[in-house]
């Protein structure tokens, strides 16, 4: 909170504004994190590199009206970026390799994907696509969701901050308060695992260092169709 109140006023001091946000008891309660037993903990390979790995996963929501909304969560692994958000009535494994294609326009394709073995995931049209293209598919283990744990945990939050925050009406109104969020998320937000700045800021400036062309950041499926 402290960081985006000093950017519109830099004199603002840490302190206070803790004990302000203490006072107005603005603080999130952390969830009580489930015991596993140390067989079922399985570690996450960590990227090193912006497009070494994306993590996907699908969350469900529905209108106002009952009509079910499926959305297409993907995140870059080593930058926090939420890659897409793609939210439709239905998603296909065929509807999802053209999404990561329009995402690749601008950010080149990842080395890995990493996934569940949902439908959409292990179909023809999305095992082509990846063999296509080069990219390993990374498949997590059936009823081990944190084997996918970054995307498990950018869906959380999405949920929590977006989701659970509206009532969409049309699909049309979900689709803009849902790239409206994730261009925050991007680019506004500071993260502390990334050096207290936006996912997009921390992936130009690597992007930068590592030699690549700059790749516009938040352009979406949505944007584009």
């Amino acid at each position: 909170m402290h960081d985006l109140l000093r950017l519109e006023f830099p004199g603002v001091n840490h302190k206070r504004v803790y004990r302000l946000y203490s006072d107005a008891n603005l603080a999130v309660r952390k969830r009580k994190k489930a015991r596993r037993p140390p067989a079922e903990r399985m570690g996450l390979n960590i990227a090193t590199r912006v497009n070494e790995v994306w993590s996907m996963d699908f969350v469900s929501d529905s209108l106002a009206n009952g009509r079910r909304l499926k959305c297409l969560t993907v995140a870059d692994d080593f930058s926090h970026e939420a890659v897409d958000i793609a939210v439709d009535y239905g998603i296909s494994g065929q509807y999802v390799t053209r999404l990561l294609d329009q995402a690749a326009l601008f950010r080149g394709y990842p080395s890995a994907v990493r996934t569940d073995n949902g439908p959409e995931f292990t179909s023809r049209a999305f095992i082509a696509w990846a063999q296509g293209h080069g990219i390993r598919h990374i498949l997590i283990e059936p009823g081990r969701p944190m084997q996918n744990g970054y995307i498990e945990s950018f869906n959380g939050r999405f949920r929590d901050e977006c989701l659970n925050e509206h009532w969409f009406e049309t699909l049309h109104q979900a689709r803009n308060i849902i790239a409206a969020w994730r261009r925050d998320y991007n680019e506004v937000r500071p993260h502390g695992s990334i050096g207290r700045m936006p996912p997009a800021r921390f992936a130009e400036e690597h992007r930068r260092h590592a030699g690549d062309a700059p790749r516009h950041p938040t352009t979406t499926s949505n944007e584009i169709q």
